[in-house]
């Protein structure tokens, strides 16, 4: 039997009354839960803090010491959670900037990007402990990763975002050129600086890869990569000759270049090559000296004609050219007899 205040006394209720009441105080505590979730549906992941008077969100809680953050997120790290990982590294990193354990964090953001397949990423990340912590004694482990990330997409890889194909021209370009800035003189540094420079000749870049493979012969004179990049060098300036219109200039460079690496290197791997290279220069030379005859002889400059076959025939009798050569002065030499 229940009771209630009526008139400043207590009343006696039925049984149905209080059954009724009892349901009404049920009724009211459901709503209100209803509506403490609906306005506040973030309490379900926050906590509250009595020394601070707050409620927090666990997520942003950082450990009391960088060592014990640290070592939190590597659980995450070493269970090969990465995303998990990177979220704890991150806030080491904001909540303990200077401490040992934030460029420790910073690696191991480029590891787990890394683990991921997010290869940009990761050298992005690494790039930040070079930058921002270079006594780091990760600095070298960090160059040589680096650079496998470079090689990875010189060969291919298509820089990636949330699974699609980013526009970039080639990323190895950056990676490489960061790697030989990191390394400086190096032992990585000169075969960086010539994988910049195939990676710009692929691209047909051809003006910027020579100077790239200029730089590995003036920069790093003692390397092995000196000999491979005074080929490539003739073999930019073979490039630039072979445009849309003969360049002439272009390609007497690049012939003395290719001699001078025959005469500096005659038993090199690349000599061969070299040789080949010569000889097709060669060739486009005769061409080019034969159709400039041939201009002459249809504007019946005959005398200027007649230099330029034997030019052909003088200078460039090993080319497919100089038959033709012949016939022509010999067309001449009866077209004179005429007059």
């Amino acid at each position: 039997m229940g009771f209630f205040m009526r008139n400043g006394g207590l009343t006696n209720l039925s049984p149905y009354a209080t059954i009724y009441l009892n349901m009404r105080r049920i009724i009211i505590l459901i709503l209100a839960c209803i509506w403490v979730v609906s306005v506040s549906p973030a309490y379900a992941y926050w906590i509250w803090t009595p020394k601070t008077g707050k409620w927090v969100n666990p997520k942003t809680m950082v450990k009391p010491t960088p060592k014990e953050q640290y070592d939190y997120a590597m659980e995450f790290y070493n269970l090969k959670k990465y995303d998990e990982a990177i979220r704890e590294f991150k806030k080491l990193i904001k909540a303990y900037p200077k401490s040992f354990e934030a460029s420790e964090s910073q690696f191991y953001m480029g590891r787990s990007e890394e683990e991921k397949n997010n290869l940009y990423e990761a050298f992005l990340a690494y790039q930040k402990v070079v930058d921002k912590y270079p006594f780091s004694e990760r600095i070298k482990d960090i160059i040589d990763r680096e650079y496998k990330i470079g090689e990875i997409f010189m060969s291919g890889e298509k820089r990636k975002a949330l699974g699609v194909p980013l526009p970039v021209e080639n990323p190895s370009i950056e990676i490489f050129a960061k790697v030989v800035e990191n390394s400086t003189y190096g032992p990585i540094a000169p075969k960086a600086q010539y994988k910049l420079g195939l990676v710009l000749k692929g691209l047909e870049r051809f003006d910027e890869s020579e100077e790239a493979f200029n730089k590995v012969v003036t920069n790093y004179p003692d390397s092995e990569w000196v000999e491979p990049a005074k080929f490539q060098i003739a073999s930019c300036r073979a490039a630039l000759s072979r445009g849309p219109e003969y360049d002439s200039g272009s390609a007497n460079e690049a012939k003395e270049k290719f001699e001078s690496f025959l005469k500096d290197h005659p038993d090199a791997v690349l000599s061969k090559e070299a040789e080949q290279n010569i000889s097709k220069l060669r060739e486009k030379e005769a061409a080019s000296n034969y159709n400039i005859a041939l201009f002459y002889e249809k504007q019946k400059a005959y005398q200027s004609a007649r230099i330029y076959y034997n030019e052909v025939v003088d200078k460039y009798s090993d080319s497919n050219w100089v038959t033709k050569a012949q016939e022509k002065l010999r067309a001449l030499d009866k077209l004179e007899k005429k007059k």
